[in-house]
């Protein structure tokens, strides 16, 4: 997610970082590799341009020579108007004056629609302990009601199911809403037709539906590897849908970032989520401050401490931890915070939402090598009997050689996981006593 615009604008301020004060020829190269880094990334052109005036204007002699290093100061600029840019606040779904608060999701064909719609039911479910109905008002697409079916049992999530035959987006719209209030349903997600193009039908489609079913949100799914198109498409619906907010679909794949960046600052329609994979809990609240962390490279800790806290078991959690202050854990501990990780998302996400993983990638490794990794130690783990993974002092040459039959890997495999799992105890051992004694720690720390 915006690497490739993280990496250049790190690469400016770098250029800056041992300047004790910049002059005005060093301003202007900084502006101008941040302006080269926003194209290059897709961003709006009268984004990029405005983004980098406003930019000029703060970076004054009399700002920098206070306090902070130009660099730093240039960051908490770039910060500020990335901020900017990507919305003021987090913006948080409408609830209606009665049930159900119904969602319109609109888009083209193509953007992500109806799986973000398997996602947002989903979300609903976790965030608001409900179950939304699922409607599938797009008849156009082959199969489009198929697949939306498939989500809902894949993840029990309430399907509406239209008994009347060849009925019209519209009639199935509103015969779902009457549904939906005859069984107290709290939330409904429509999911309507696309088109490929903005077109004259798709829109009188969607003006229709909208005036019968007098959706409390209107969410336009984009396809955020569009660039610019995706500005264009947003303009287009809302002249006709009045849309109140925005979802940001494969956000995880080769996307540049330039409609993340141009969307909201173009239209004035709020990101409201980002889809972050194929799962179906791959949909996040978009916070425009933890964003634009993000894209600076300084991670996201507290996105990161909320997928934490729904994929771990707290109690459970609590007893591995005591371990491993302890220096006590086994190699099933290990396997066991590896499927917390798994449960967490890719990994490549997860590092980057830790502050500096971002500048270190090249050193770890890249996340597809790394997943391997951690692959090959889970087979190899669960090769094993209970006992030789809370004993694997005990694993001799036959032992191994049955374990990597098992695993696919080879001796050679199991021996550096043992090595690696050693030297992991060693350093565990020589921080623990150091948790006794917090003046001694403190005292650590200090003289770094």
């Amino acid at each position: 997610m915006f690497e490739s615009l993280t990496e250049k604008l790190n690469v400016a301020f770098k250029q800056i970082s041992n300047r004790g004060r910049l002059n005005e020829k060093d301003v202007e190269g900084t502006l101008k590799s941040i302006r080269i880094a926003l194209l290059e990334a897709d961003v709006n052109f009268k984004v990029a341009r405005d983004f980098v005036l406003r930019l000029k204007d703060q970076l004054t002699d009399d700002l920098l020579a206070q306090g902070l290093n130009p660099s730093q100061h240039v960051i908490k600029a770039v910060d500020s108007e990335l901020r900017a840019i990507l919305g003021t606040y987090t913006s948080q779904l409408i609830k209606g004056p009665t049930i159900p608060n119904v969602i319109l999701l609109v888009g083209l064909q193509g953007s992500g629609k109806t799986s973000t719609a398997a996602k947002l039911a989903l979300y609903l479910k976790n965030q608001y302990n409900t179950l939304p109905l699922l409607v599938p008002a797009d008849t156009k697409r082959a199969a489009a009601t198929e697949q939306l079916m498939t989500l809902a049992k894949t993840i029990n999530i309430p399907f509406y199911n239209s008994v009347e035959l060849n009925a019209t987006p519209l009639k199935i719209s509103t015969n779902s809403l009457n549904y939906a209030k005859n069984n107290g349903t709290e939330w409904v997600i429509i999911d309507t037709g696309g088109r490929t193009t903005v077109d004259t039908d798709l829109m009188n489609e969607l003006s229709s539906i909208k005036s019968a079913v007098n959706p409390c949100e209107t969410l336009l799914v984009l396809d955020a590897m569009t660039g610019q198109d995706a500005v264009r498409t947003a303009s287009e619906f809302q002249k006709v849908t009045d849309l109140t907010g925005l979802i940001l679909s494969k956000l995880d794949g080769d996307a540049r970032g330039g409609a993340a960046l141009s969307v909201t600052a173009v239209s004035g329609i709020p990101i409201k989520f980002i889809g972050t994979g194929e799962k179906p809990d791959s949909l996040e609240t978009f916070h425009p401050d933890r964003m634009a962390s993000r894209i600076l490279g300084m991670g996201d800790m507290l996105s990161l401490i909320e997928k934490a806290e729904v994929a771990v078991d707290k109690e459970k959690q609590k007893a591995i931890e005591k371990k491993f202050a302890q220096a006590n854990f086994d190699l099933q501990d290990l396997l066991d915070q590896i499927r917390v990780l798994h449960q967490m998302g890719p990994l490549e996400q997860i590092m980057g939402m830790v502050p500096g993983m971002s500048q270190m990638k090249n050193q770890l490794g890249n996340a597809e090598t790394n997943q391997r990794r951690l692959s090959k130690f889970e087979a190899i783990v669960l090769s094993m009997t209970s006992r030789e993974r809370t004993q694997p002092v005990i694993l001799n040459g036959s032992r191994k050689r049955r374990i990597a039959i098992g695993s696919g890997t080879t001796v050679q495999d199991i021996n550096q996981l043992l090595k690696q799992f050693k030297d992991m105890q060693k350093l565990m051992r020589q921080f623990s006593p150091l948790r006794k004694n917090k003046q001694r720690m403190q005292k650590l720390f200090l003289r770094q």
